[in-house]
């Protein structure tokens, strides 16, 4: 592959980020910066793994987001408030949000449920930031 498709490819990994979150997260953003110059090659096995294994083809995208948010959420991960978002752009609400966090609890613990109300929190701070897309 030359570099020029890598860089198409890398571009649309890009894409698909700022389509599904609106942005690029910044640490995303930082992996991809570092990468793309140093180790394109492991840059794309890492996007082309994370595209296969996030779009099953028999899960919407609201259900996949849920799933990520309870799963980062359950392990207390500041990413949970990144696809908390994703699940609000998808068309997600506040109450499908915290019972996804009850859920999270049952196997994160006491810690994920004091954690609930910030990870809300900055949900509805990225909202403000930069708003829902049109449904």
């Amino acid at each position: 592959m030359t570099s020029e498709q890598q860089n198409a490819e890398i571009e649309d990994y890009l894409a698909s980020y700022r389509e599904l979150m609106g942005f690029v997260p910044p640490r995303v953003a930082a992996r991809f910066e570092s990468l793309r110059s140093s180790n394109p090659e492991l840059l794309l096995a890492q996007e082309k793994a994370r595209a296969l294994v996030s779009n099953p083809a028999d899960l919407d995208e609201l259900t996949v987001q849920l799933m990520l948010f309870a799963i980062l959420a359950s392990r207390l991960s500041d990413a949970a408030k990144l696809h908390g978002w994703a699940a609000r752009r998808q068309g997600a609400s506040w109450e499908q949000l915290q019972q996804t966090l009850d859920l999270a609890y049952l196997f994160g613990g006491q810690s994920v449920a004091n954690r609930a109300p910030s990870v809300l929190a900055e949900i509805r701070e990225l909202e403000e930031r930069h708003g829902l897309p049109e449904q």
